[in-house]
């Protein structure tokens, strides 16, 4: 099957048009025309190699939003027309424990990313959302839910669930107090999602001209983390803290925050951190934990209240064309709060 999508051919080189061959479809699979796709700082992080596991050419995207075109003769779940999506991962073994209870993101043999990933029948390299078509077997296609806006709901396919899982692992509810570090992509959905849990939530930041935004989003509370004074007066109180930070930072001070057996997650920063000072976790049996992704169930379980709540991604609808701008863009944050690629624009310019 010949698709046209943007790749990047190296690290140092602009994404650009990019023509390839998908694997001809199994029984199991799902044939997808892409409408929209969303930009994740990975997709950049990827493209650049910055993580160092880069094959090239690689065609990002794992935030995807379409129409079923093609389903095999053995998929029960979709029919041609329907609405899907497709999030970070096409695949895993399904016999491991994690994939038999639902986590095929902690895949023991390691789950098929979208891009950048190894088909685990072909072997061939698996190519991402920023492209006409894409398919994936049914069981890891998900169900897009009336009402849910097409474009504000790419976005929820990484940043969404990111932040949902811990929400939901953590049992998170009406009687709990969250903290989310970080109003940016993934920090704004944690916001909104944990406010629409019920939970009386807060902003940590460094920057005090978010404070409007982060009450519409969902924040009770912004505490700027530089303050002494507004730090120390927020002590003993979360349940959960949400770190969404992708780069090395200090965590020290927040720790304190936490209250008894209180949890700070990690979901953005993939790499080492600074000395950590143990005594507040000993004291009072605090933790620092990590968490990716969601499992199929859960994301559509999270799709699902998103529609039920009327949620979705405050985004920035752009052109395929104007895709290595946007990843400048996004190295400086300048976007409020997540790129969304209309996938007609490679349709109609190539």
């Amino acid at each position: 099957m010949k698709v046209l999508g943007y790749a990047a051919q190296n690290p140092t080189t602009p994404l650009a048009p990019f023509s390839f061959d998908r694997r001809e479809p199994r029984p199991d699979d799902v044939t997808i025309e892409v409408l929209y796709c969303g930009v994740c700082h990975s997709d950049l992080h990827q493209a650049r190699n910055d993580w160092g596991f880069s094959t090239y050419p690689i065609v990002p995207g794992h935030e995807i939003v379409g129409r079923v075109t093609a389903i095999g003769d053995n998929v029960t779940k979709f029919k041609p027309g329907d609405l899907a999506a497709i999030g970070c991962m096409v695949d895993s073994c399904r016999h491991c424990s994690p994939c038999k209870d639902g986590l095929e993101q902690y895949c023991e043999e390691g789950n098929t990313q979208t891009y950048n990933g190894q088909d685990r029948h072909d072997h061939q390299t698996t190519y991402g959302g920023y492209s006409q078509t894409i398919l994936a077997s049914q069981d890891f296609v998900l169900r897009i839910p009336d009402g849910l806006d097409l474009k504000g709901a790419a976005p929820l396919l990484c940043a969404g669930i990111t932040t949902w899982s811990p929400l939901r692992h953590w049992k998170i509810d009406a009687n709990s107090k969250v903290a989310v570090i970080g109003l940016g992509g993934l920090g704004h959905m944690g916001l909104k999602l944990a406010h629409a849990l019920g939970a009386e939530v807060t902003l940590f930041t460094r920057s005090p001209g978010k404070e409007a935004d982060a009450r519409r989003l969902g924040a009770s509370h912004v505490v700027l983390s530089t303050d002494p004074e507004q730090m120390n007066a927020v002590k003993n109180q979360f349940d959960l803290i949400i770190d969404t930070v992708p780069y090395t930072h200090d965590v020290n001070a927040y720790m304190p925050t936490l209250t008894l057996d209180g949890t700070l997650v990690f979901v953005g920063l993939l790499g080492d951190l600074p000395e950590v000072n143990t005594i507040p976790m000993l004291i009072n049996r605090r933790s620092m934990a990590g968490s990716a992704i969601g499992g199929i169930a859960e994301t559509q379980e999270m799709l699902d209240f998103c529609a039920e709540k009327g949620i979705a991604a405050d985004v920035e609808v752009i052109r395929i064309q104007d895709i290595n701008e946007a990843y400048e863009r996004l190295l400086k944050s300048d976007v409020k709060y997540r790129f969304v690629i209309d996938m007609a624009s490679l349709n109609a310019y190539g």
